[in-house]
């Protein structure tokens, strides 16, 4: 039972994650709608592409866990 706790608070943790990453891309292309596609500063770009990467490594970390339980070492 301690290893499913465990477990859960590990995919818990995952959705919070994934969830902060998609609210922060979110509000940076919103950001960049409003500026306009020309006026597109650097910093902007930069916010954009970290909070792209952070979705791509939670989705990562995912797959992982899936081939985790599929495999029969998770539950």
């Amino acid at each position: 039972m301690d290893k499913r706790k465990t477990w859960r608070t590990q995919e818990q943790e995952l959705v919070a994650r994934w969830n902060s990453a998609v609210a922060r891309h979110q509000d940076v292309m919103r950001e960049i709608a409003m500026a306009g596609g020309d006026a597109t500063s650097e910093a902007l770009v930069h916010k954009a592409d970290s909070a792209r990467a952070e979705m791509d490594a939670v989705r990562r970390q995912v797959a992982r866990l899936k081939v985790e339980f599929n495999s029969g070492k998770r539950y």
